[in-house]
């Protein structure tokens, strides 16, 4: 192990920036983060967008605090890997200036296009070959929605990228991207690990105006440099994507471990070689050039419960509401749930699909209704897990982290039972940050820390509790056909 030196990690995610400095363990130092919130601005038309300049702005404060933290310490960093969301989108002008926003995953406007383009012959084909179904929160239903809707700005745009690539732009000068995030857009030809050029050119966007896709690292640029002295000589990897880094960072690096990640929203996903076919409902990213991540994510997970927060008379403390909801019986509440307050990913990829709740009756209190959304949530990743687990290692296990999983032991037993797989409760609270952080580490030729004995707490499921969800998923797929429609089947 080399002494004296750490890396700093940036996380990017929809809601907040943070930067972490590790040693070559890939230990956090503690007291070193640094943090910054912002909000994604929702519209009645379904838009979810961040402003870019105000992420950018809260990326450099998170920076700047990290860097206060560790004072002297700073001198030792040899390397800044980043972490970021996939999926988002911005038009840049000739002078790299924002012609829209950062449209996010979250933004169901491209629903339409979606449907268009799951309808096209082809589709089948097209999912194998970027690893991505037709989807609102892929670039190819983004662009055509911009054709469409807003073509002024289309016809404008000189670069059509993803934020964590105008952030590189802002700090580097360099527009690059990661082949990490090129996969998370849809667009990736992963034949070639190059852009689909036949398909951008069919959603209005030649491969010209794409970013370069580059995984070299790149330099501070003024004022940056002078800002941050000790950040200047060392290299900026472009950034990896939020998944990708939080599979690395949970030790869920190869078949063996399925990671759950239970956040905002949610997923599930395995590092592997290529796949030879992909599942229906699943999509394919990148690690790196030699690390392929198969998976699927919800638009639902701590946004369903934050929203029962909101909106009903729940407890407010949340220690009672934690007890209140282990105490309630599994599917005793007499309600089918689809959860799907910001439209549906995994696994059938519809963006115009809408929460809906049957079987209300004057009985029914705030707590069922809260208790129930959370039990469709679990049996939504039930339905994903099905569908991966044959593609993982047969002896796998479960890996599950993310904030709403720490901060309730109830709902990570529920989503247990609802798999009827043990779930590993991983002790890493910064899973995505240590992950840009090994990334980081692995490139600057350290090799990758030893494996620790496992510590996790283990969560076991109910066997009864277990056939109670599937009796309720079987409820909520009658439900999802009648109220979605049935399962959209891509064009061959």
């Amino acid at each position: 192990m080399i002494p004296h030196m750490l890396v700093l990690a940036l996380d990017v995610g929809t809601s907040s920036a943070r930067a972490l400095a590790f040693d070559a363990a890939g230990v956090a130092l503690t007291g070193s983060e640094g943090r910054a919130t912002y909000q994604v601005r929702a519209t009645p038309d379904g838009g979810a967008e961040l402003d870019p300049d105000e992420v950018v702005e809260a990326v450099t404060a998170a920076v700047d605090a990290c860097l206060a933290a560790i004072a002297a310490r700073a001198g030792e960093i040899a390397g800044v890997g980043i972490s970021s969301f996939w999926h988002s989108l911005l038009a840049l002008d000739a002078q790299g200036r924002p012609l829209t926003g950062a449209i996010t995953w979250a933004d169901t406007r491209a629903a339409a296009d979606a449907a268009a383009l799951a309808a096209a012959p082809g589709a089948h084909a097209q999912h194998q070959r970027t690893g991505a179904p037709p989807h609102a929160s892929f670039w190819p239903a983004k662009l055509m929605w911009l054709a469409r809707a807003r073509p002024d700005v289309l016809a404008r745009a000189q670069l059509l990228a993803g934020f964590p690539e105008y952030l590189a732009l802002r700090l580097t000068g360099r527009a690059h991207t990661s082949l990490s995030m090129a996969s998370g857009t849809g667009l990736l030809d992963h034949r070639g690990s190059a852009w689909d050029a036949a398909l951008a050119a069919r959603c209005g966007a030649d491969a010209t105006r794409l970013p370069a896709i580059d995984d070299a690292p790149a330099s501070l640029a003024s004022p940056w440099a002078e800002r941050w002295p000790a950040l200047a000589r060392v290299p900026w990897w472009p950034a990896w994507g939020d998944g990708a880094c939080s599979n690395i960072g949970s030790a869920c690096a190869d078949a063996r471990r399925v990671a759950l990640n239970v956040g905002t929203s949610a997923a599930l996903r395995i590092v592997r070689a290529a796949p030879e076919a992909l599942p229906q409902g699943l999509w394919h990213y990148r690690v790196d050039a030699d690390r392929h991540l198969v998976g699927g994510a919800t638009s639902e997970g701590g946004n369903v419960l934050a929203w029962c927060r909101d909106v009903l008379a729940l407890p407010a403390d949340p220690a009672a509401l934690e007890t209140a909801l282990a105490a309630s019986p599994v599917d005793g509440h007499g309600l089918t749930c689809l959860p799907f307050l910001a439209g549906e990913r995994a696994p059938g990829w519809r963006a115009d699909a809408r929460a809906a709740i049957a079987g209300l009756s004057l009985a029914t209190g705030p707590l069922e209704i809260a208790r129930a959304l959370l039990e469709a949530v679990a049996c939504r990743l039930a339905l994903i897990y099905e569908r991966l687990a044959p593609l993982a290692a047969p002896d796998h296990r479960v890996v599950a982290s993310g904030g709403a999983l720490a901060h309730s032991p109830a709902w990570a037993a529920l989503i247990a039972d609802a798999l009827g797989a043990p779930l590993a409760l991983a002790p890493e609270a910064e899973a995505s940050s240590r992950g840009a952080a090994l990334l980081a580490l692995q490139r600057l030729g350290v090799p990758p820390p030893p494996e620790q004995p496992s510590t996790m707490q283990i969560v076991r499921p109910d066997p009864t509790r277990h056939a109670r969800l599937r009796a309720a998923r079987a409820r909520q797929q009658r439900l999802y056909e009648s109220v979605v429609g049935p399962l959209r089947l891509l064009r061959q």
